[in-house]
């Protein structure tokens, strides 16, 4: 383990990091909004609406995803893959950054930043910007992503992608909690520097991925896990898998977050408190509903289809107001 590393791992576990109520409570599931990122347009007024109506319904935080690039399908060789050219992403950093002074109380989450595809020094700088203009709501949830498409336009290697996302998530936690350092890694390398400002407390950072490397890398690096999944038997052993790395480690579950999601599309009341009532049963923290692929709307049908799946979860998962 290098020393910087090392002195991650060494953070979480000192006294005090664990005396907050533990995250891993059933009882408090919170309620989250996920933005509709390929439905909800490109006009200002809508976008803050949006997230005005939804932080009014009582969300705990917002989520978007992030992509950089979609390629054509019909291309020499092909593409496959869930989303392609067409189909619209807004850039989290300046969104958040935007929605930071429209919004008041509403956390902002990543989920997930490809971040190995960015730099990330300048990545470290973007977030504690939107961490310090939001009053510190803003929480980082990383992974390594799957485009080649986007990595080879960004002029990063596709290969290495989660050693060079380990060393990231170390090198970025001392830029937000150091002055001047030296940092020489494997991939990333600076002399006697920092940022400033830095945010006034620690940005928390989660990950995705469920291969064994990802989740090993949750455990002992991560501030909480997105899985991508449902609240089956393999998500059940994934969170089982991180809960045992981390107690190898010294750590507990104490302040770590499972921040899981919901589709408002295809289902119903039922299906919808049946699905949360699984994620409560592992142990979920957060629970986000994704309210577009359901058909045509405009923003307040957007928000009708937030309050409908709120009242049918209603004491499961949490609206915080």
């Amino acid at each position: 383990m290098v020393a910087a590393e090392a002195a991650v791992v060494e953070a979480a576990a000192a006294p005090g990091a664990g005396n907050r109520p533990p995250m891993c409570d059933p009882s408090s599931m919170e309620f989250g909004v996920v933005i509709p990122h390929n439905e909800i347009g490109t006009d200002p007024g809508a976008i803050r609406a949006f997230a005005q109506g939804a932080e009014e319904l009582g969300a705990g935080h917002l989520m978007i995803y992030d992509h950089v690039l979609g390629a054509k399908r019909d291309r020499p060789g092909g593409f496959s893959g869930p989303y392609d050219s067409d189909t619209a992403f807004h850039e989290p950093f300046v969104l958040y950054g935007f929605l930071a002074a429209c919004t008041e109380q509403v956390d902002l989450v990543t989920s997930v930043m490809v971040l190995p595809q960015r730099q990330a020094a300048l990545a470290a700088k973007q977030a504690a910007e939107v961490a310090m203009l939001s009053n510190n709501r803003f929480r980082l949830g990383v992974g390594i992503g799957w485009n080649k498409v986007e990595y080879d336009a960004l002029g990063v290697p596709f290969g290495q992608k989660g050693p060079r996302l380990e060393e990231q998530v170390v090198f970025m936690k001392r830029l937000w909690e150091e002055d001047v350092f030296s940092f020489d890694g494997e991939f990333h390398s600076m002399e006697l520097a920092s940022i400033y400002p830095r945010p006034s407390v620690p940005i928390p950072v989660s990950f995705g991925g469920s291969a064994p490397a990802a989740l090993e890398r949750c455990a002992r690096l991560g501030d909480g896990w997105i899985p991508l999944g449902s609240p089956n038997d393999k998500s059940a052993a994934c969170i089982d898998t991180i809960r045992s790395t981390r107690e190898q480690l010294g750590l507990d579950m104490s302040n770590f977050t499972i921040h899981a999601q919901a589709q408002y599309a295809g289902g119903d009341p039922d299906r919808w408190r049946s699905h949360a009532e699984k994620w409560q049963a592992l142990g979920c923290t957060h629970l986000s509903v994704a309210t577009h692929n359901a058909g045509d709307t405009d923003v307040d049908g957007y928000l009708a289809r937030i309050a409908e799946y709120r009242d049918a979860v209603a004491g499961v998962v949490q609206p915080v107001r």
